[in-house]
């Protein structure tokens, strides 16, 4: 089935590009989820004014991300772990208790958001980066202690 990405696809293309799917794939994730329509119903002014829409949305999306990511940029976040010897942690500190603590400095980030490369699993200081809008992205720190 080939459909006309409406936003850009990880793995499959950007918006505005029609690309050829399997027919389950469009009519259960991207349909739904209006990432893409399908390509012989929709007529390319009413696709124009579509992408027209969604780039207006976009640049509002990415003035506030960018907003955030300013005032997000330099936060320290502190979270207290149970550590064993050695300073391993019993646990882990997953992308989750990161967005956690920064709810409670007052960002509403989403633990997606959160880039770990692993879960940090030691005691000490890590700069993580956070993903906030296609290419906007800001630094935190995060200081693991013992509790």
């Amino acid at each position: 089935m080939e459909v006309i990405l409406l936003e850009e696809v990880n793995g499959l293309g950007r918006r505005g590009a029609t690309v050829k799917v399997a027919s389950g794939y469009a009519r259960n994730f991207l349909l739904p989820r209006r990432l893409a329509v399908p390509a012989g119903t929709t007529s390319a002014s009413q696709l124009k004014t579509m992408t027209q829409a969604l780039e207006a949305r976009d640049a509002k999306l990415r003035q506030d991300a960018e907003a955030l990511a300013s005032r997000l940029s330099g936060t320290r976040v502190t979270i207290a772990a149970r550590v064993g010897e050695e300073g391993l942690l019993y646990g882990s500190v997953t992308g989750g208790d990161v967005a956690d603590e920064l709810a409670k400095q007052g960002f509403e980030i989403d633990k997606r958001q959160v880039q770990l490369d692993e879960h940090l699993k030691q005691t000490g200081t890590y700069e993580i980066p956070v993903r906030l809008f296609g290419g906007v992205n800001a630094q935190i720190t995060v200081e693991v202690v013992p509790q």
